[in-house]
């Protein structure tokens, strides 16, 4: 019987003329193609050697085996000889043309003579090695489909050092004759689909490697057609030595193919009802049923951060032809407590604690108490968040805020109440398309000066605001693109009380770019633009103005700094942005990263954006590339500053700048 090499049993005939050997041989379930990585095939049995059995002849190790029925003072001087340790090496001959690299890398993971080499060994010890790792050899060529391989062992000389070769005739590659799936034209019209997905066909070689992977890929695609229930037999190959072919026959019972039914959920898990796991699930009543829809739905679950552990199973419907969806759900604790520390450049010291409570009003709804304490920002919020709301991945939100925020280019005190209905995006379940349409509410009263005399001037708006806008993600991650695109724009009416009503509306485009030029270095660009059209700057309250320079503008500025400035120096924000960033994010060495950057923008009074007067950033980054995203530390300089602005920058942040 052949060693078990394998988890994924394989019941194999060799047929010798006229004489029959049974015998169970496990195919080893190697993936060959990327990404799935090589699966660990336990090393062949362990051989007992009695220390008096005859050793096997390994020419030129260096010492002669002794004879051990020799005299007791010849014994004593053979053991001692067959006790001398000594450093070796080793290799394989005959496999470059048939194997290759894959080969090798599973001989060397269970290998006794590679896991030991740079060892000391006598000549026992190393005389058992070789025969396990001819006997390992022997197995893995027969996995490839070389029936007939042997593998002979010798001894060659480097130098002093002994060097174990094992030698391999592979013989003749054996082939399929026949490929059978009995039982699989029951699936009617998806029969050519099944047959197609397990991809094994008559002439192809005889190779565990592949055989597994048809049998995974026939065991997905079954559930992928619409048999929840479908029963895939253990392939049998029988091996005919004598046409050096083999046949391989699975027994294939898909049942009857269903439609999703109803979802069910055990009523205690005081998370969710059945309704609401309906709505973040991917498929509706009716649709023709996919194993990959129901693991979807079971990490989406879990990802709601309310559950602990969800069970989804497939259990049969009201009907022959309907299939329904067992939940089981344990909760997760629901509480999150957070405090944050920082200080920033123009933006002083700060502090923030929140409380939430993930699910407060079922069904997910969060509600957050938020408070920020600060040199330059003070402020109380409260917001309740619906996630999956009537649809995977809507989020409704409610928010009341008071804050007090005191900038170089105003102070102002707000009381605003929001409300948003949105698609978003997350790094579970990365978005192509985003939306969000919401509705604001505010009470402010800003002070700030008169840009020309620098006379100070304190003002209080009411600001109704329709904010709208939409979003094409076509990049390949959420926190590290290397390529793609993405594009966002925003519009926001607003109307403005302020002694008269007028109204006016913000516009803001984003786009940027990521280019692979190697495997090590990505090229990065951004664009953003943007207008208030319809009333003139000192109309707009202070705070809805646009403003430019800091980490997520122009790196090597202050905060807000970029733009137009009063008498004191203080900017006082425009009508118009322009900002515009280049970088290339190199990954310098292991987790680490180096990215040079330049970025440019300013601020315009006017309604369009303008590309004179660009102010220039420059500098350098690190990034650490961590499990949940690279955490980025920015150092820039300003190339061209304003009066008053500082030469050095730095930011810290999670994710990259853009």
């Amino acid at each position: 019987m052949w060693p078990d090499v394998g988890r994924h049993g394989v019941l194999v005939r060799v047929v010798c003329g006229a004489m029959t050997m049974s015998g169970i041989a496990t195919v080893p379930a190697f993936a060959q193609q990327a990404p799935a990585p090589p699966v660990v095939v336990p090393p062949a049995p362990m051989i007992d050697v009695d220390p008096n059995d005859a050793l096997a002849p390994l020419p030129d190790i260096g010492v002669d085996w002794p004879d051990l029925s020799a005299t007791p003072a010849g014994a004593a001087a053979a053991k001692a000889q067959v006790a001398a340790n000594f450093r070796y090496g080793w290799r394989i001959d005959g496999v470059d043309e048939i194997g290759g690299a894959l080969l090798r890398q599973r001989f060397r993971e269970l290998s006794v003579l590679a896991g030991a080499e740079g060892k000391e060994a006598n000549a026992a010890q190393l005389d058992q090695r070789a025969r396990q790792d001819a006997e390992l050899l022997v197995t893995l060529l027969k996995g490839d489909g070389y029936y007939d391989a042997a593998v002979a062992t010798r001894v060659e000389r480097d130098g002093r050092r002994p060097v174990v070769v094992l030698g391999a005739t592979p013989g003749p590659l054996y082939r399929f004759a026949g490929v059978t799936l009995a039982g699989v034209e029951a699936a009617g019209a998806k029969t050519t689909a099944l047959r197609e997905a397990f991809g094994v066909k008559p002439a192809d070689p005889v190779n565990a490697d592949a055989i597994a992977a048809a049998e995974a890929n026939l065991r997905t695609r079954v559930g992928e057609e619409g048999f929840p229930f479908a029963e895939v037999g253990e392939p049998e190959v029988v091996v005919d030595r004598a046409t050096q072919t083999a046949t391989l026959a699975m027994q294939v019972a898909p049942g009857t193919a269903r439609r999703f039914g109803r979802i069910t959920v055990n009523a205690d898990n005081k998370v969710f009802d059945a309704a609401h796991v309906q709505d973040i699930a991917r498929f509706a009543p009716g649709d023709a049923y996919e194993t990959s829809e129901v693991d979807d739905l079971r990490r989406a679950l879990v990802q709601t951060g309310l559950v602990s552990t969800a069970q989804v199973r497939a259990v049969p419907g009201a009907t022959p032809d309907a299939v329904d969806i067992a939940v089981r759900l344990e909760p997760a604790p629901p509480r999150t407590v957070a405090v944050e520390l920082g200080y920033g450049t123009g933006e002083g010291a700060r502090s923030e604690v929140s409380w939430t409570h993930r699910n407060l009003l079922p069904p997910e709804g969060a509600v957050t108490l938020r408070g920020v304490a600060g040199t330059r920002e003070q402020l109380g919020q409260v917001t309740f968040r619906r996630n999956n709301f009537h649809a995977r991945d809507r989020v409704l939100t409610a928010q009341l805020s008071a804050a007090h925020l005191r900038r170089d280019a105003f102070d102002a005190q707000t009381i605003s109440l929001s409300a948003a209905l949105e698609r978003q995006t997350n790094i579970f379940f990365q978005k192509t398309w985003t939306w969000s349409l919401g509705a604001e509410l505010v009470a402010t009263d800003e002070r700030d000066v008169i840009a020309s005399t620098g006379e100070p001037r304190r003002r209080t708006f009411l600001i109704g605001a329709l904010p709208t806008s939409l979003g094409y993600d076509g990049s390949d991650d959420l926190l590290n693109p290397t390529r793609g695109f993405r594009l966002a724009g925003r519009v926001s009416p607003e109307v403005s009380l302020q002694d008269t009503v007028f109204g006016y509306t913000r516009v803001q485009l984003d786009a940027s770019k990521y280019q692979p030029v190697t495997d090590s270095v990505v090229l990065a660009g951004r664009v953003r633009l943007g207008t208030i059209l319809g009333a003139p700057r000192d109309r707009i309250a202070p705070s809805r103005r646009f403003y430019a320079g800091g980490g997520a503008s122009v790196r090597g500025y202050g905060f807000q700094s970029i733009g137009p400035r009063d008498v004191n120096n203080d900017p006082i924000g425009g009508r118009s942005l322009a900002e515009f960033g280049i970088e290339a994010r190199v990954r310098a060495f292991g987790n680490f990263g180096v990215v040079p950057f330049l970025d440019a923008g300013n601020i315009s009074t006017g309604e369009l954006p303008s590309l004179t007067g660009l102010r220039y950033g420059a500098g350098i980054g690190v990034r650490y590339y961590s499990n949940f995203g690279p955490l980025r530390v920015d150092v820039g300089t300003p190339i061209n500053p304003q009066p008053g602005d500082s030469r050095i920058a730095v930011y810290v942040s999670l994710g990259q700048a853009f």
